[in-house]
Order: C-alpha cells, then structure tokens, then sequence
C-alpha cells in the first residue's frame, strides 16, 4: 500500500522510500554523482520496484551522506570503497588520519592566504627580521636604491626556496660587509653597474674580488645553494642582465677563480 510521506518521499508499508532524484536532491549530490557511486561499489543499487523505479531507503541515505562527506574531505574513492568494509575502530583510525590531513591541509591554505594578502599589499614575502635590517642597512653604507633592492629581491628568492640554506648564506654575506675592506670591494661592485663593459678598471675589481674570496675561503668552496638547483643561475642572470658591466665582471672573476 503507498501513501504520502514527508519530502516529497513515497511511503511503503516497510517505511519512507525516496527515488534517485529526490535522494539526490535531499543529501545534496546530483544523480550522476549517485551512479558514479553506484559504479564505483560504493553504494548498493537497489533493485527496481513494481513500478521499474528503484527505491532508495533511510540507510541508503545515510550511506550517501557518509560517502559525500569522505570525498568533500578529499579521500580517494577507491580509498572510500575499502572503508566500507572496515571495522569500526577501522574506520575511526582511519577518520583521525583522514582529519589530520585536513588539519595539515587548512594550515597551508592558512598560509597561502596570507601570502596572498601579502602579495595585494605589495609585500611579495617578509624576511627575516635580521635580513630586513641588513638590508636597510646598505643604504647607509653607501650602496646606490638600485643595489639595496635588488638585494631584497634576491634574498626574497632565497628565503623563499631554500630557507634552510638560506641562512647560512645570509650570515656568510653579513659577515662579509661587516669587514670595511671587504665592503668596499661590494659598493665598487655596485658603483661598477654603469661602467663600460671594456673599461679597465673592471680588470682590476675582478682580481681584486678573486684574491679577497681565496683569502677568505682559502682551499674551501663558499656556501652555496644546493649544486641541483637552478636559483643560484637565476640570481647571477638577473644580476647580470641588469648591467653589460657587471655580466664581463661576472665572466672575469670566474676566469681567475677558475670556475
């Protein structure tokens, strides 16, 4: 016998039933996404009444509802599928793993957001306190807006992608400027940007750079970024592509340093 139920449902003598649409429509998927279950041996597909409809019941409800959420959360359907079959304390396991995922997830997002509210302020990414305060300070020793930006930008590159060696490098140039000689080696390097490219004077800065690096360093190599990345070409490129000087200056001092 049928006779009206809440929802628009049908109701059969063994309780409220509901058809593929209205079962859709209720947990919020579409009857594709309900086939695709259905195909995938996520949800059973019940047979088909008198009338060639299948009905679908309370518990095929609830299972679409679980088998939704699992997907919204980002669990395969394969992975969805076994999960079907798992214990309770299987499952549970399995929904604590699945929420810490999550969890790693949001924080990324969270990050990510802030990043990008960074970037529509006009802040690319922050540096390290110590490193923003190096920074400003070349200015006030001398270095020309030109060097004092690009070196913010190129520390942004670096902290960026490799953050771990990043430091190491920072604290190797911090202690570099930090020797007067060796600082008036870098604002010659700077001053060197508007130079010909065949000016003489390049000659001498190049020797002069290359005996102050073997002084410091002696028989071992500076820090450096890891030998597989490509970001210590990018910052010599970027370097050079500003300058016809300081590109020969680059090419002079690696002749004398022999790499």
């Amino acid at each position: 016998m049928v006779r009206p139920c809440p929802w628009g449902k049908v109701k059969w003598d063994d309780g409220c039933v509901f058809t593929i649409g209205q079962l859709a429509r209720h947990v919020g998927v579409s009857i594709k996404t309900v086939r695709v279950y259905h195909d995938k041996g996520l949800l059973p597909e019940p047979g088909r009444d008198a009338s060639g409809y299948r009905r679908y019941g309370a518990r095929d409800a609830i299972d679409l509802i679980k088998i939704r959420t699992l997907a919204e959360a980002g669990v395969p359907l394969a992975r969805i599928r076994e999960l079907r079959s798992a214990t309770g304390e299987e499952f549970r396991r399995a929904l604590r793993e699945i929420d810490d995922g999550l969890t790693a997830r949001i924080h990324g997002l969270q990050a990510t957001q802030e990043r990008l509210r960074r970037l529509a302020a006009g802040d690319l990414a922050p540096l390290p306190a110590d490193v923003g305060a190096h920074v400003e300070r070349l200015a006030r020793w001398g270095f020309t807006s030109r060097w004092v930006n690009l070196q913010r930008d190129l520390w942004i590159l670096v902290f960026a992608t490799h953050p771990d060696q990043a430091t190491v490098l920072f604290q190797d140039q911090r202690e570099i400027l930090a020797d007067p000689a060796l600082r008036a080696l870098f604002l010659d390097y700077d001053r060197a940007h508007d130079l010909d490219a065949d000016d003489p004077r390049l000659d001498d800065l190049a020797r002069r750079i290359a005996e102050a690096t073997r002084a410091r360093y002696g028989s071992d190599d500076p820090p450096e970024l890891d030998a597989a990345s490509q970001i210590p070409a990018l910052i010599q490129g970027t370097v050079n592509a500003s300058s016809p000087a300081w590109r020969r200056l680059d090419r002079l001092i690696r002749a004398r340093l022999g790499a």
